[in-house]
């Protein structure tokens, strides 16, 4: 006790220090020693440093062009240890993905970054009467796949097909049920100071929530039909105050957008070229010039604070182009008050085609200081904020136990696709628990978590009572490796017909 006490009478920042050589392993155990190591333990510019130490540079710059000349830099002897200091520090600078002002958990940041996954799957619904399992096939689409919820009432929006039904989450007794023209595809997020903006099959319509009557008359019509995403944009660096913008996209080529103030007229488009499905935006700037050289750690610290300090936000749409992912990010004005010219609003533009997916993507989120989407092939990506440096990925699978990845190798025993992910993040201002950023994630017939933990994820047969006999248990596990050895093979045809492919086989029918 009398070398804890002396260690914790030393300066914050020797500790903090003699922290920095230990592994995380060893920082994680310290936490329980006392309060003192566990506020210190947790340091968030302990955390940040360790995102943006050297060894993260370093595999930041793996491949990198410019990898052979920033490592001779640091270890050049030619060079003084201050210069080495402050070429680190303008290296830092353009990796760092935060903004200014903004609030990052960067212990949650590490954790997210570097520690292991684990899926977990939650039961189906039974019914009132009995254990019995509700088919998914027999609730309406929009009743799982178009909601929108209001926390602060606790009341919950559901389409079914042309109804749009208000639910009181206390009661769950259906407070309002509107009916509209034509099938309900989209819903906006619920915002206690706007309208609920609902998106049809041919038009656009607001819901004012706050009105005892009935919707807003205001519509408007759609040239094409199948919108599949509406956005509220934020305003400029206010991460929970929304602005008038309303952007809508789907099977068409351009993003809309909408001004509240000016409702029903289109005040402009964005041309995408892609079939968008979900959207998503950061209250902060966007250039593409400027993310492109500070991806090649070529701005001074000079550039990165006044690119970072420009006005503006960032809206990120995902979908499918040419049968690949493709995500975009648009650079769009702080303000769109009296701005007549569509170039003016939309600032900058990058479409990442290349590295996203060889499938479509289905939803994408913000997750901390990185954009994470789902795609067809069932992955989750991590990218940072430029869209295009991938962090890390995972492969979303049912069978996730150790006994049958012994069998088949690292591949999951069954595949699935995450058609919607959102984040459990809940606090705000700081005041959210450690590590409680999770993702939830929907596959059309399951509903999973994904979240960062050494502990392997639960599963939906541990919250029942297994009534099965041995000789059933028997049978269901030879028919589940009967099932994982023919996907395999599946898979390993479909891997060599893509490498005919490429050996130029796809040519023989046309001739070429």
């Amino acid at each position: 006790m009398a070398t804890l006490d002396k260690l914790q009478s030393l300066p914050e920042e020797i500790v903090l220090h003699i922290m920095s050589f230990l592994l995380y392993e060893e920082i994680v155990k310290l936490q329980s020693v006392s309060k003192f190591f566990l506020r210190i333990c947790r340091d968030s510019n302990f955390w940040r440093n360790r995102c943006l130490s050297g060894y993260a540079l370093r595999e930041q710059m793996r491949g990198h062009p410019n990898r052979i000349v920033w490592s001779m830099l640091e270890n050049s002897s030619l060079l003084s240890s201050k210069e080495r200091g402050r070429e680190h520090t303008r290296l830092t600078a353009n990796w760092d993905p935060t903004f200014p002002n903004e609030k990052v958990n960067w212990y949650d940041e590490y954790i997210q970054r570097n520690a292991p996954i684990a899926v977990s799957w939650f039961q189906l619904p039974h019914t009132r009467d009995d254990s019995t399992r509700i088919p998914v096939d027999r609730i309406d689409s929009g009743v799982v796949e178009c909601v929108s919820i209001d926390n602060q009432r606790n009341r919950a929006f559901f389409a079914v097909q042309n109804h749009l039904v208000e639910v009181d989450l206390e009661t769950m007794a259906i407070v309002r049920d509107q009916t509209y023209e034509w099938s309900i595809n989209t819903l906006s997020t619920v915002q206690p100071t706007v309208p609920l903006t609902v998106g049809t099959t041919l038009g656009l319509h607001l819901h004012d929530h706050r009105s005892p009557s009935h919707s807003l008359p205001l519509y408007a019509p759609l040239a094409q039909p199948s919108p599949l995403s509406i956005l509220h944009l934020e305003q400029a660096g206010r991460q929970d105050t929304v602005s008038d913008d309303i952007f809508v996209a789907g099977r068409f080529s351009n993003i809309l957008h909408y001004d509240r103030r000016m409702f029903p007229s289109i005040q402009g488009s964005i041309h995408s070229g892609a079939k968008l499905c979900a959207m998503t935006s950061l209250p902060y700037p966007f250039s593409c010039i400027d993310t492109e050289l500070r991806r090649d750690f070529q701005l001074s610290e000079e550039q990165v604070k006044r690119a970072k300090n420009e006005p503006g936000r960032t809206l990120i749409a995902c979908g499918e182009y040419n049968t690949k992912g493709s995500l975009e990010m648009y650079g769009v004005s702080a303000e769109t008050r009296g701005e007549g010219n569509p170039r003016a609003f939309r600032k900058s533009a990058m479409k990442n085609r290349q590295t996203a997916s060889r499938s479509k993507l289905l939803s994408v989120i913000n997750h901390g200081t990185r954009i994470v989407y789902s795609d067809g092939q069932g992955y989750l990506k991590w990218v940072e904020r430029d869209g295009v440096t991938e962090v890390r990925r995972h492969k979303i699978g049912l069978s996730e136990r150790v006994a049958h990845r012994s069998l088949f190798g690292s591949m999951p025993g069954s595949d699935e696709i995450a058609l919607k992910i959102l984040s459990t993040k809940s606090g705000q201002d700081g005041n959210e628990t450690i590590n409680d950023d999770d993702l939830l994630l929907w596959t059309g017939e399951r509903l999973g978590i994904v979240s960062f933990s050494s502990k392997p994820g639960f599963f939906a047969d541990e919250f029942e009572d297994d009534t099965r006999t041995p000789e059933e248990i028997a049978v269901e596990k030879e028919q589940e490796l009967y099932g994982e050895k023919m996907r395999l093979a599946l898979e390993r045809h479909a891997r060599d017909v893509h490498f005919v492919r490429n050996l130029g086989a796809g040519n023989i029918r046309t001739g070429a």
